[in-house]
C-alpha cells in the first residue's frame, strides 16, 4: 500500500453516513408497505418490467429450497410481490429488488414522506473532500436511491458535492474486483481511493484490490472487535484534511 494522497473518497452508506436504522426502521419499512400498491400502479411501465425480467432471472437461478417460484417469467404483481417479501424478509442483495425499492422510495422522498438521516459531520467532510478530490457513493441500494438519499437529505441536497454513485451493477461489495473496477471508471489507481465502511469484509476487499480504508464506528453500528487492521474512525473530522 502506497501513500498517495486520496483523489476519491469512496463511501458505504448504511451505518458510515447514514445510520443503520434509516435504513431498518424507515426505508425497508416504506417499501414494504408500499409494495404492492406500487406493482398494481406501476406494472405496464418499462421500466418496472425491466426490473421484473431481472427478477425473474434472480428467480430462476435461486438456490433456496423455500423460495416463491414463478417459472420464467412474472405474469402478474401477485408473481412478483410474493418473491420480493421474500428477499426483504432475508435481506438479499438483489439487484432488481434494489431498484424497485429505490423507485417506491422517490415517490416517499419526493412527497415528503421520507427524508434522507446522516450523520452531521457528513457534510462538512462532503464540501472539503469535493474541493480537490472527488467523492463518490458505494452502496448496495440502487444508484436512483442513492441519489434520492442526498438530494432529500436532512442537510439539504448533497448531489452537487458527490461526482460518482455506484451499486452491485458494479460487482458485489465483498468482491475485490468491484472496487478495482471503481477506480477504472474513476480513472484513478486504486492506490488513490480510500474507501470508509463499518463493514469488514468490504474493507478486507477494497484493501485487498490496493485502496486506502477506514472502519467507521457510528452510534449504532455493531461492536468490532477485531478490526483487522484497518484503521478505525468515530468521526470525519480531520480526514484527508
Amino acid at each position: 500500500m502506497t501513500d498517495a494522497r486520496p483523489r476519491v473518497f469512496l463511501l458505504d452508506v448504511e451505518g458510515t453516513v447514514a445510520p443503520i436504522s434509516l435504513v431498518s426502521e424507515q426505508l425497508f419499512p416504506y417499501a414494504r408497505t408500499h409494495l404492492a400498491e406500487y406493482l398494481k400502479q406501476n406494472l405496464s411501465r418499462l421500466e418496472v418490467q425491466n426490473d421484473l425480467k431481472l427478477l425473474a432471472e434472480e428467480n430462476r437461478a435461486e438456490l433456496s429450497e423455500d423460495s416463491p417460484t414463478f417459472g420464467v417469467e412474472i405474469r402478474n404483481e401477485l408473481h412478483a410481490r410474493a418473491y420480493l417479501l421474500w428477499l426483504m424478509d432475508r435481506d438479499r442483495k438483489s439487484t432488481a429488488l434494489k431498484s424497485l425499492q429505490g423507485k417506491i422510495w422517490k415517490d416517499g422522498f419526493e412527497s415528503g414522506e421520507l427524508k434522507g438521516t446522516l450523520f452531521a459531520d457528513v457534510p462538512e467532510a462532503f464540501a472539503r473532500w469535493a474541493a480537490d478530490g472527488k467523492v463518490a457513493i458505494y452502496s448496495s441500494g440502487s444508484v436512483e436511491a442513492q441519489r434520492l438519499l442526498f438530494r432529500h437529505s436532512t442537510f439539504g441536497d448533497l448531489t452537487p458535492l458527490i461526482s460518482s454513485y455506484f451499486d452491485t451493477r458494479i460487482g458485489a461489495k465483498l468482491a475485490s474486483a468491484s472496487y478495482a473496477a471503481i477506480a477504472a471508471e474513476l480513472s484513478v489507481d486504486p492506490a488513490e481511493v480510500i474507501f470508509f465502511s463499518d463493514v469488514l469484509r468490504e474493507l478486507d476487499a477494497a484493501r485487498e484490490a490496493g485502496c486506502s480504508t477506514r472502519l467507521v464506528v457510528r452510534e449504532g453500528n455493531p461492536p468490532v472487535e477485531d478490526a483487522h487492521g484497518h484503521e478505525a474512525i468515530e468521526s470525519f473530522a480531520g480526514v484527508g484534511a
